[in-house]
């Protein structure tokens, strides 16, 4: 997937046929456990266009992780439909359509920051994966980008959380996957740490033109990141809102102090407090 300037992304036909593009329909998952049934997921109904940011906010155990992993095939639903590109999550998953950055950065702890970053890249030839993975400059220049050009031959160990995150961030683009999923993966960070990799997300995400799923409990974080936020209820978890976010890209810490963002974020609160049990 070739980089794109700076605060552009394609704008590619909204088609399921867009390697880029979800489409969730009718989606229902019970978890069974001893004898109980606990119902994570309930009708849910979402289509993800190609190359835009959503993020799914909501209380912990309303399922939005549980959506996630529906959507990456790691998890199957007892009923509905998921499709991304027009392939079976399973398939998708086969050919390597999703990469995914949790909330652990989870690297290889006796690899460099420049093997971490390659390590998934590496493991796949473009025949298999059915799409093209980043080039070895592309993957440079974004290593560039996070500020870790000073720190390409350092462990894991030897670097902070938020330069840890910073190097799964890049890993989980540098594959060139169509789709991103991204589990909460600022949330062990330091606020100020946490603001300054919202925007390098958001960077990398403009440049490539991936489609990104977000999950997070904050409602700031959501408005900032995100061309729409989905707001699920309480269990069992179902889509209670969709909030279209107005804020002009590409976005900018000033704009946190902004009307529109504020107004954004009461709504999106209203909605939480209405659907919260």
């Amino acid at each position: 997937m070739p980089l794109l300037p700076t605060g552009r992304r394609s704008d590619a036909p909204d088609e399921l046929s867009d390697q880029r593009s979800v489409a969730i329909s009718g989606v229902h998952k019970v978890f069974r456990s001893r004898g109980t049934a606990v119902e994570a997921l309930r009708s849910v109904d979402l289509h993800i266009r190609g190359g835009e940011f959503v993020s799914l906010l909501g209380p912990s155990g309303c399922g939005k992780s549980t959506l996630l992993r529906v959507i990456g095939g790691l998890v199957e639903p007892d009923a509905g439909i998921v499709t991304v590109g027009g392939l079976t999550p399973n398939t998708a998953r086969r050919m390597k359509r999703f990469g995914l950055v949790p909330q652990a950065s989870s690297l290889v702890p006796w690899a460099t920051v420049d093997k971490n970053v390659r390590f998934l890249s590496s493991l796949e030839s473009r025949r298999d994966v059915g799409h093209s993975a980043l080039s070895d400059d592309e993957i440079d220049d974004l290593i560039d980008t996070v500020g870790l050009s000073k720190f390409r031959n350092s462990y894991p160990h030897e670097l902070s959380g938020g330069m840890q995150q910073r190097v799964s961030l890049v890993r989980g683009f540098a594959l060139g996957a169509p789709v991103l999923l991204m589990d909460e993966p600022f949330a062990a960070l330091d606020e100020i740490t946490r603001s300054d990799m919202r925007y390098l997300l958001l960077e990398l995400w403009e440049r490539t033109g991936t489609s990104v799923v977000f999950v997070t409990h904050s409602i700031s974080e959501s408005v900032i990141l995100s061309d729409r936020v989905v707001v699920m209820a309480a269990r069992p978890g179902r889509i209670a809102a969709v909030e279209e976010i107005g804020l002009p890209r590409p976005r900018t810490p000033e704009m946190e102090d902004a009307h529109e963002f504020h107004e954004h974020a009461r709504v999106l609160r209203t909605h939480l407090k209405e659907h919260h049990s």
